[in-house]
């Protein structure tokens, strides 16, 4: 008969548990450290230690900020247009006036009327000639390495494969895809032979610059302090800042050709949490908004401002304002009210425009 154990002392069971775990432990990297990957450029094996690396940093260490759940939950958006509406001072009542033609989004105060809805100031419009939007739920990241190591998010619109080498062909057969706004690392950086950077952002799994947007620190301007945002035009990043340390980063969308976003250092002169915008009246540009959240202004009538009516953030959308999600633009004006005064008591937020490269690609749509 075979004796079977019932007891082991709890001594052997540790020791057992210890060299069981000890040779895992050993090999996984004490910390992140992406220079291991950096000499690996050209699709051949990797290192046990570049490996160890990227299992044991898959993604970014940042941590999402809340969504702002009141306004997307408690707006309703609606696209008019673009031609023009008539407006009535009741369901099925009398004509008082017209939403001229361009580019308009309207608030909706009271959907209770069928075929009927009231808009922001009481007037009512046919539900039919307005499509309701929803917004996005995008949201920027908290840093807690102060963009020691580089990441990025996806851009691109629909669901791409990887590269197995840099300049290479999308493989799905590595059963990596890439889905919009998602994060990831970047190892290594290399060149392909038209000059664009690819970033392998997994073992041997590489995309074209072209399909993320890299988070880049950048040096603080001369005379600013304190709660700061730099603003990337070329990678559409928003980097904010306590002095020198990078905080949070995200997405947002500055301003198309002919109405480009300006390059400077400004301060954010005016705070609003709603504001209607329109502009270009008559023109084929002509755009009116409603309730606009989460308005800071800081270049005259260019503004930080929260936006429901895209979802492409990471690409150039406006005409001129630096768009960002409405969770992200609540966030910057919560932080930025939270800002130390200065000697005379004031809240001084400086915004700062630049372009780590040449930039003109826009995405298509609005």
């Amino acid at each position: 008969m075979k004796r079977v154990l019932t007891h082991v002392p709890q001594a052997i069971v540790l020791l057992l548990l210890w060299i069981v775990i000890l040779p895992v432990q050993a090999s996984e990297p004490a910390e992140y450290d992406p220079s291991v990957c950096a000499d690996f450029t050209d699709g051949s094996p990797l290192s046990e230690e570049c490996e160890a690396m990227i299992a044991a940093f898959p993604r970014p260490q940042v941590e999402e900020i809340p969504q702002d759940l009141f306004t997307l939950s408690n707006y309703s958006f609606w696209r008019v247009g673009p031609d023009p509406v008539t407006t009535f001072d009741a369901p099925s009542g009398n004509p008082i006036g017209e939403i001229p033609q361009g580019f308009n989004f309207v608030n909706a105060i009271d959907l209770s009327v069928d075929g009927w809805l009231q808009i922001e100031g009481g007037n009512w419009l046919q539900r039919d000639v307005a499509r309701y939007t929803e917004p996005s739920y995008f949201t920027g990241v908290t840093l807690s390495d102060g963009l020691e190591n580089p990441f990025a998010w996806v851009l691109d619109l629909s669901r791409i494969a990887v590269s197995e080498y840099p300049g290479g062909p999308w493989e799905p057969d590595t059963g990596r895809f890439l889905e919009r706004y998602e994060q990831v690392n970047i190892f290594a950086t290399a060149y392909d032979d038209e000059g664009w950077r690819w970033y392998m952002i997994g073992p041997n799994q590489w995309v074209e610059q072209r399909f993320v947007s890299k988070v880049l620190p950048v040096e603080r301007p001369e005379g600013v302090s304190g709660r700061w945002v730099a603003i990337d035009l070329y990678e559409q990043t928003l980097v904010a800042y306590e002095d020198d340390t990078p905080v949070y980063a995200t997405l947002i969308s500055s301003g198309l050709p002919n109405h480009e976003t300006n390059e400077g250092l400004f301060t954010v002169w005016a705070r609003l949490e709603r504001d209607g915008m329109s502009g270009a009246t008559g023109a084929p540009s002509a755009y009116a908004l409603q309730s606009v959240p989460w308005v800071m202004y800081f270049d005259d009538s260019i503004s930080l401002h929260g936006t429901y009516w895209h979802d492409l953030f990471g690409y150039r959308q406006s005409h001129g304002c630096v768009n960002l999600t409405i969770s992200d633009a609540k966030y910057l004006y919560q932080w930025f009210q939270g800002a130390d005064p200065n000697e005379d008591g004031d809240i001084v937020n400086y915004v700062y425009v630049y372009s780590s490269g040449e930039y003109g690609v826009t995405a298509s749509g609005l």
